[in-house]
């Protein structure tokens, strides 16, 4: 049986299909790098094989010499023509003077895989008739019949199968074209696949099949013809993969009502269980779908109701687990064969799970529905010895994850029955389980001794002047969030100050205990006005510990460039990579030398002056040797980590920050999230084992460049000590050109293409282009409003139409993919009609 607590968020093949997502994501915004028109740098042959109009041009340029010129990218003649859409007979011009048909860019992409992408069957015709080799692969291990399978191109797919295209080639994860196409939904392409042979029952990387992923999808008709199949082959519809997931299983998560009559029709299993013991209807239940939990009990039965999965959980658990659809938690109790207090074989009750999950409308739903809060689940010490077991109560569970509204629910609950409620030592007056008996959750969770010492250490430690207690602190907006609980602006004796308030939680909240003290030691030490200021904590109570800080008014650079989109002069973003560095050396050259670990844009706080400081010290740590080799593994942001943290290496030194650092002052410098196109993970993916870099542009100072190459060098040994960039910085900040530079146009060249220029008057009344005024964030406020109100019309419209703006979620990170990416093709050229994965 397992622990309920260590319950897999996703399975194996959950994570594989997350996998394919980001890489076939990946995979386009390469293919999409490579269609970026880059003419400014290309040579005068190198735009002949673009231009369309005049087709003797290039032949006159075409030599023995130059038939192999490259692009920085490598991309040859044959692949500027391919990206440019050009005409047959100008591809063949190209051909016949002996171009290599089947070399790779250094993205890994051939002519035909960019034809093939670009939907243009004439050019991939042409391409293939002169030697191009339909079974090559590229990028990710995919060929040019997977690039049709993700975008749909049916006529080209056909001359490609009928050119020798290998129909069952596996890219790096053993999918198949077929796979492909039905997880991208492209129906044409999957029938004629079929009606070429393809292995319908073909196995994925954890034994999923084509119908696994179809099944994930709401598409009869891909269905339709896998399950009836061909004259020589059927899928079947029980078929499982290597963690017993059934074709019904993905139907229930995905919650498609017409895939799941149409697999009942033909009989699928409803009751079958995967390895974790979950049925079709546990994992409806996990992610909240009523209609399909109301067709599979009315059309085969209550059997899977009580059955319990590997972590003692039916499925009114799992409804309670997902707790965010209480009409599923009422149906469900609505059942005959439901007690709402039934324990599973650990103990534990549908109330304990939505007590675990935070779910406070569910417990109080529960409770309203007479819930029994003095159930206990019955949890084996987590020192791995299974006699030793622990007693827990739904409030114990709710408490261990400081879940703080649900415990003072809890410990007050009073039904409509009950003349009064319980408080926190008083006893029940009736053993009908309305309260809860003991009189703390402490009294029941085990010591964690070394826990308490830490506080205990650090309030003895601590000056008296930077003791707080909750009631000195008056709590107003939230400003920001994490795992750690949120942070404030609010009043600290009259001053406005950032109080950073952790979760409430018990000793056994290990991580937590362990920020929190090292973070109060670390800023308790520090005096600099390039780091945050700190003003106190309070120590007293694990519930109430907070972080007080002084408050910088004008945001996080994050904010500032990818949320707020403020256009910022070169001086301006000198100012805050100087500051930055600064900060950076005063750590890293302290007594005891801190490394901060989880530099990034969202932790450099900008002042109205429009000076940075660095802050939030939660991941920081004392270097107490250069060589220490017991760090933690992966802190901080994926996004901006060194290679030799996200590699799983336990050996690091300060020179990691200068890694993020580099990234940082890249970012500052392009106005971009460095590999915007890419999700955190798959960016230091990119960073480490590929040792990709954001591209430089052409308007980065020189000196910049240069302290960008060294400080993202792979070796860390290579890269300078902030002491040595320093004065780099100041001496570009001071430089003649770096001056011309911020008045001049260019300046806004390396900011992102979404932002329209700032129209302006020269003192003899000629219109020019500027940059805002920057260095005042106030001034930069105002006169960002100002411009955006007064360039609201068809202008304004056009230029937001041509060039969107990214989609950000709530962690400031790109939700589409291909929303920065900014494809600028020339006008003859059709945009490929990939359907992108939902």
């Amino acid at each position: 049986m397992g622990n309920y607590k260590s319950r897999p968020t996703i399975s194996c093949t959950d994570e594989l299909k997350k996998k394919i997502s980001e890489s076939y994501a990946l995979f386009r915004s390469k293919v999409i790098e490579e269609l970026r028109s880059k003419d400014s740098e290309w040579s005068e042959i190198q735009l002949a094989a673009t231009n369309t109009s005049d087709l003797n041009h290039l032949s006159k340029l075409l030599e023995e010499t130059n038939i192999q010129e490259k692009t920085e990218a490598g991309l040859t003649l044959l692949h500027i023509a391919c990206i440019a859409g050009v005409p047959s007979i100008q591809l063949e011009r190209i051909l016949t003077k002996g171009a290599n048909v089947n070399v790779l860019s250094k993205n890994q992409f051939s002519p035909l895989h960019l034809a093939t992408y670009r939907g243009d069957s004439e050019q991939v015709e042409v391409l293939i008739t002169h030697g191009a080799d339909v079974n090559q692969t590229g990028h990710s291990g995919v060929s040019a019949l997977h690039i049709t399978a993700m975008c749909g191109h049916h006529e080209i797919a056909k001359i490609l199968l009928e050119s020798g295209a290998k129909i069952d080639m596996g890219d790096l994860v053993k999918f198949t074209s077929l796979h492909i196409a039905c997880h991208f939904g492209h129906e044409k392409v999957v029938e004629l696949l079929l009606s070429n042979g393809s292995d319908i029952n073909i196995s994925g990387s954890v034994g999923d099949r084509p119908i696994h992923l179809a099944s994930s999808k709401a598409n009869l008709k891909i269905m339709q013809l896998l399950v009836e199949g061909t004259s020589q082959q059927k899928a079947d519809v029980n078929v499982k993969d290597d963690e017993g997931h059934t074709p019904l299983h993905f139907c229930c998560k995905s919650g498609h009502l017409v895939t799941l009559h149409y697999l009942l029709d033909h009989q699928a299993l409803p009751h079958e269980v995967n390895i974790y013991g979950d049925t079709p209807l546990h994992l409806a239940c996990y992610n909240g779908k009523l209609e399909i939990a109301k067709q599979l009990i009315s059309q085969t039965g209550q059997d899977s109701l009580n059955m319990e999965n590997l972590f003692s959980e039916t499925p009114l658990h799992s409804a309670c687990t997902y707790g965010k659809n209480l009409e599923l938690v009422k149906f469900l109790l609505e059942q005959p064969s439901v007690d709402i207090n039934y324990q599973g074989k650990d103990g534990h009750t549908a109330l304990h799970s939505a007590c675990y999950h935070g779910h406070i409308r569910c417990v109080q739903f529960l409770l309203e529905n007479r819930a029994d809060m003095n159930l206990v689940a019955a949890i084996s010490d987590q020192s791995g010895d299974s006699e030793k077991r622990e007693e827990q109560t739904a409030l114990m569970w709710a408490y261990e994850r400081g879940f703080d509204s649900i415990v003072t629910l809890l410990k007050h609950y009073k039904r409509p029955s009950d003349e009064s409620a319980c408080g926190d030592y008083s006893q029940p007056g009736s053993l009908d389980g309305s309260y809860v008996a003991v009189p703390s959750p402490l009294g029941k969770l085990r010591s964690m001794t070394k826990e308490k010492i830490d506080v205990l250490q650090l309030r003895a430690t601590l000056s008296h002047q930077f003791h707080l207690q909750i009631t000195d602190l008056e709590f107003q907006e939230t400003i920001g969030s994490g795992s750690f609980g949120k942070v404030y602006k609010g009043k600290c004796k009259g001053r406005t100050v950032a109080i950073k308030r952790y979760r409430a939680s018990s000793f056994g909240a290990k991580s937590d205990v362990d920020m929190f003290c090292r973070e109060v030691a670390i800023l308790a030490k520090l005096n600099s006005p390039y780091v945050i200021n700190f003003i106190g904590a309070c120590l007293d109570d694990p519930s109430q510990f907070a972080i007080v800080t002084h408050y910088v008014s004008g945001g996080s650079l994050f904010s500032l460039l990818h949320e707020q989109k403020r256009l910022i002069d070169i001086q301006s973003k000198l100012t805050i990579a100087l500051d930055v560095a600064k900060g950076m050396e005063y750590l890293h050259n302290m007594p005891l030398p801190i490394i901060h670990r989880d530099l990034n844009s969202h932790n450099i706080l900008l002042e109205e002056n429009g000076h940075a400081v660095v802050a939030d010290f939660g991941e920081s740590r004392f270097l107490r040797s250069a060589d220490e080799d017991n760090m933690t593994k992966q802190p901080g942001n994926l996004r901006w980590m060194a290679p030799e943290i996200f590699t799983q290496c336990t050996k690091y030194s300060v020179k990691a920050d200068m890694f993020s650092y580099s990234l940082v002052l890249w970012e500052l410098l392009a106005g971009e999230l460095p590999f915007a196109h890419l999700k955190p993970a798959a960016a230091a993916a990119e960073t480490a084992y590929h040792n990709t870099r954001p591209p430089i542009a052409i308007t980065f100072p020189k000196p910049i460049v240069s302290l960008l190459q060294k400080g993202w060098h792979t070796n860390p040994d290579e890269r300078p000590e902030f002491r040595e960039i320093i004065p780099v910085l100041e001496e570009c900040k001071r430089s003649q050109a770096v001056a011309m530079l911020s008045n001049s146009d260019t300046s806004t060249a390396s900011l992102p293409m979404a932002l329209p220029m700032v129209t302006g008057q020269d003192s003899d009344g000629e219109g020019r282009d500027t940059p805002p005024m920057a260095g005042h964030v106030s001034a930069l406020r105002n006169h960002w409003e100002m411009e955006a109100s007064r360039n609201s019309g068809s202008v304004a419209t056009e230029e937001k139409r041509r060039y969107p703006y990214p989609q950000l979620d709530k962690n400031g990170y790109v939700s589409d993919p291909l929303s920065t990416l900014r494809i600028s093709l020339p006008l003859q050229m059709t945009s490929p009609t990939c359907d992108q994965d939902s």
